[in-house]
């Protein structure tokens, strides 16, 4: 089992059939343990080794778009504000970025490069400063 970070070939799909909307779709962000498979082949959100814990839902929670879709020279990108889960006690390996507007349709897996844990405390993914060549989601 390996979570290895990817942008999910699903969403390179959806994109080119004008299946995402950054302005009116709803995304996610769901955590999981060390036990998941997740890459560039993973298509949807599931709840199969997701992180469980106190403060801690089931599919995780909604992102706010904190730079709309713009570009820089020939690289496009988006970016996303942080999330928090207040007072959690969750062990997290990855996590995964899901439309869920469109059938839960996987956008991008995260590998936090080794287990990340709080005890009834903030767990935060903090996503990089947007832009060409930092942003969470870019195209070049």
């Amino acid at each position: 089992m390996a979570i290895t970070q990817a942008m999910c070939t699903t969403f390179k799909v959806n994109l080119m059939k004008a299946d995402e909307d950054f302005d009116t779709d709803t995304y996610y962000i769901a955590l999981y343990t060390s036990s998941a498979t997740l890459d560039a082949s993973t298509s949807a959100y599931t709840a199969s080794n997701e992180v469980s814990g106190t403060g801690y839902t089931a599919g995780g929670k909604p992102l706010t778009v904190s730079t709309a879709p713009t570009s820089s020279g020939t690289t496009a990108y988006i970016d996303f504000s942080d999330v928090t889960w207040s007072t959690a006690t969750i062990t997290a390996r990855g996590a995964l970025i899901y439309n869920s507007s469109n059938s839960n349709a996987a956008v991008a897996v995260l590998d936090f490069g080794g287990d990340k844990t709080s005890t009834a405390g903030d767990f935060t993914i903090q996503f990089p400063a947007a832009g060409a060549t930092t942003a969470i989601i870019r195209i070049a």
